[in-house]
């Protein structure tokens, strides 16, 4: 990385935070007396220990440096409840919760959409073709069913998952979606991913265009977890 590189990276990490922090106060408006409290609550309970066991000068800064990391910690959990609650409900909340995956997963936004703001998100990885319905709950499995039927004609064996985001029988809540699709069983090897995503170009290439509908930013979910990650 160049040297003039590393002050814009800092200046931008800043902003993040600095926007992650005004997020999360508007639903919980006491974020910073608790982070304060916290912080100070770590570090009185050091120098207490340094004060009874001693030497000071260890006490204290193991616990600033702990007490700074409980702060991140609990910082970074109300963050992320924050921005859920904000998209949640929202058109497009899988989609959001869906591009915080890491490398390793493709995600693509509204593969499918009808008028009635049904949506089909697709995502890419080692446990194959992971198709998620997000709205009413009827609709949306006629239409993963229909989009299921598609990608298994291309999909050359790999597995085709079906999902629906919500919070009835049988869905997935969307502040866990993530975590259940990691933890899908793998069945893939990075080249056949590849060859795979290749493949559903074909069949993304026939369908035609289906805007987004309007909803919560894709990017914002994430940009709030990239602050506390510092990626």
């Amino acid at each position: 990385m160049a040297k003039n590189d590393a002050p814009a990276e800092k200046t931008s990490r800043l902003k993040q935070i600095r926007s992650a922090y005004q997020l999360t106060k508007k639903s919980d408006p006491r974020i910073g007396l608790l982070l304060a409290a916290i912080f100070l609550g770590v570090v009185a309970v050091f120098v207490a220990l340094g004060f009874l066991v001693g030497p000071l000068l260890i006490w204290i800064p193991l616990g600033v440096a702990l007490g700074f990391l409980a702060t991140t910690i609990v910082f970074g959990r109300r963050v992320e409840k924050a921005a859920y609650s904000q998209i949640e409900g929202q058109a497009g909340a899988a989609a959001s919760a869906l591009q915080t995956l890491r490398r390793g997963w493709n995600v693509t936004p509204a593969v499918a959409v009808t008028k009635n703001a049904d949506i089909v998100h697709r995502v890419v990885g080692r446990p194959g073709i992971v198709l998620v319905g997000e709205g009413q709950p009827t609709r949306v499995k006629n239409l993963l069913a229909a989009e299921g039927k598609k990608h298994t004609r291309v999909a050359g064996g790999a597995p085709v998952i079906q999902l629906v985001a919500g919070k009835g029988e049988g869905e997935i809540d969307i502040r866990k979606l993530t975590k259940h699709v990691m933890k899908l069983p793998q069945a893939l090897q990075p080249s056949e991913i590849t060859d795979l995503l290749q493949r559903l170009k074909a069949l993304d290439a026939v369908r035609p265009q289906v805007p987004m509908p309007k909803g919560p930013v894709p990017t914002s979910l994430k940009g709030a977890r990239q602050a506390m990650k510092g990626r």
